[in-house]
């Protein structure tokens, strides 16, 4: 049976790059895992090797350090639209560049005075401690005409304590889980929002406060919601970000319900008031969802991993 050459495309994936900016003795630090991915007119490479419509990777890896020295990084976002305009611009058989990035934080390392002035300096503002809550992540997608940007977090850990009820839920004869009027709900949030913004002719988003607003907003909505599910506290982050930023019309959540159950101390001649739990990291709930803008059409993929 005859074979066709179907979707395809190439890069070189999980570039670390680590970018300083010297302001005096104050130091900024951008912390970046960029991978990038080319397709276009590539069927000759495939069909009969020739490479000469191929732009090695390794140029796009030296491309995404160069870039980081001419262009600097502002944000994600920002570092991203520059290489995929790059890439699509630069190479005629290129028609589409995706630009996937994770930003790892870091924030100032607290010194004391008396160390401060043992090194000869008033305040120590070139050292770091790498932040341990979420990943920030980025997908700028260009074809020469227009931009997608998916931009959003993994692994932001988050716990109410109380206001989270689960019952009256469906039970056959194989529902042992009983109702709960007072529970710890607890997940590791992965959210990936989409941008209005798809041409040079619109006004560019602030990429690092809405990034930081819509983590706000999220965060918000997970404290003030009374919960009765987990789906119900989802729906409530997605619109929070939605009515509060204009641009964004799109967000798609992966939420693990990780399970927290009330450890039986009667054994023990003891009373747990919800006080004592076992934290089961495995099997938990996953509970997936997109909150969309009223009239637009959804463009995230269903499948979180796709992304």
């Amino acid at each position: 049976m005859p074979t066709i050459l179907g979707q395809n495309q190439y890069g070189k994936a999980e570039n670390r790059v680590v970018k300083i900016t010297r302001d005096g003795d104050t130091h900024h630090i951008k912390d970046l895992n960029v991978s990038v991915a080319l397709s276009g007119d590539m069927d000759d490479v495939h069909y009969s090797g020739s490479n000469a419509n191929v732009l090695p990777t390794d140029t796009t890896k030296n491309t995404v350090f160069a870039f980081a020295k001419e262009h600097g990084i502002e944000s994600a976002e920002q570092f991203g639209i520059h290489l995929a305009r790059h890439f699509v611009s630069s190479q005629e058989p290129i028609h589409r560049a995706r630009i996937r990035i994770e930003e790892y934080a870091w924030e100032r390392i607290a010194t004391s005075e008396g160390n401060s002035r043992f090194i000869g300096a008033d305040e120590v503002k070139h050292s770091f401690a790498r932040k341990g809550q979420e990943t920030r992540v980025s997908q700028i997608t260009y074809d020469g005409e227009s931009w997608e940007v998916v931009s959003g977090l993994k692994d932001l850990s988050v716990m109410n304590s109380t206001n989270s009820e689960f019952w009256g839920y469906v039970k056959d004869k194989y529902t042992t889980l009983k109702e709960a009027y007072d529970r710890i709900l607890a997940t590791d949030v992965s959210a990936r929002w989409r941008y209005n913004w798809t041409s040079d002719e619109q006004r560019m988003p602030n990429w690092e406060k809405s990034y930081e607003q819509a983590r706000k907003h999220m965060l918000q909505a997970f404290a003030e919601t009374y919960s009765l599910s987990l789906q119900q506290t989802l729906y409530q982050m997605g619109s929070r970000i939605i009515n509060s930023r204009s641009e964004i019309d799109e967000i798609r959540f992966s939420l693990p319900n990780n399970h927290h159950f009330l450890v039986d101390l009667e054994p023990f001649g003891l009373k747990n008031d919800h006080e004592v739990y076992f934290a089961a990291d495995r099997p938990y709930g996953l509970i997936e969802a997109t909150v969309l803008r009223d009239g637009v059409e959804p463009k995230i993929p269903v499948d979180m991993t796709n992304l």
